[in-house]
């Protein structure tokens, strides 16, 4: 990857690519060359070392298997906490949030041990599946609009002391733990449950990640009609659920 372009580093596409969150990659990708910035995307297989080099990691979501396989991999590997150290972003959904917190119960009914990069723990939840379309606020530090998406899960993901809230669902399960929140985050990482692709739902959350990678404020605005469509109609969807 080159110096002067931002790096995008897509981890595992092998095996956490489930719900169409490559789609994340795609997005982040070409919102930054809608304002003209030079990108290296690299994907990075599970038979391969993670770069420490990146800018921004996105992590999808993926069986429960294959969950077990990435966390397993990602530990011995050790290059996505250095990246951290370093300041890397990274966005993480679904079987990838629960990698990054400090642990998860994995295929084999066991508590896995995850790479600690976020202050959360992930149970197996005991009721249904959390299903369906996610409407919620999301924190208002962040200053983003409300967040739609879609979750299919059965984990539940406790909070620790360094870890706050993406968002507060007004409909959905979120992090399964009846408090009504959903995902976690601390300065540079961040993980929800939401597929979707919740980047292509949420263009604004790719914009957060660019500008914080890039150390700016604000960046040059683009045409948002497509996806303000998308998110008008889900955000309907989602209101009409609850009527």
């Amino acid at each position: 990857m080159s110096d002067s372009s931002l790096r995008l580093v897509w981890i595992y596409p092998d095996l956490l690519s489930t719900y169409g969150d490559q789609g994340n990659a795609l997005v982040v990708e070409r919102r930054a060359r809608q304002r003209g910035l030079d990108v290296a995307r690299l994907d990075v297989r599970s038979d391969q070392p993670v770069p420490t080099s990146g800018d921004i990691y996105l992590i999808g979501g993926g069986e429960d298997r294959p969950q077990r396989l990435a966390a397993e991999r990602l530990r011995r590997d050790g290059h996505l906490y250095q990246a951290v150290q370093n300041g890397a972003i990274v966005f993480s959904v679904c079987a990838g949030y629960q990698i990054l917190g400090h642990e998860f119960i994995n295929d084999l009914g066991q508590r896995e041990p995850g790479l600690g990069l976020l202050d959360v723990v992930s149970t197996r939840g005991e009721g249904e599946r959390c299903v369906g379309d996610v409407l919620g606020d999301i924190d208002p530090r962040l200053g983003l609009p409300p967040l739609t998406g879609f979750e299919n899960h059965q984990g539940v993901t406790h909070l620790g002391p360094t870890a706050r809230p993406f968002a507060q669902v007004r409909q959905g399960r979120g992090n399964g733990t009846g408090d009504g929140t959903e995902g976690a985050y601390n300065d540079t990482v961040f993980g929800t449950y939401m597929h979707g692709p919740v980047l292509a739902r949420n263009p604004l959350i790719a914009d957060l990640l660019l500008k914080l990678a890039l150390d700016v404020n604000a960046l040059p605005p683009v045409d948002d009609r497509w996806y303000e469509a998308l998110r008008d109609e889900r955000i309907a969807a989602a209101q009409q659920q609850t009527a």
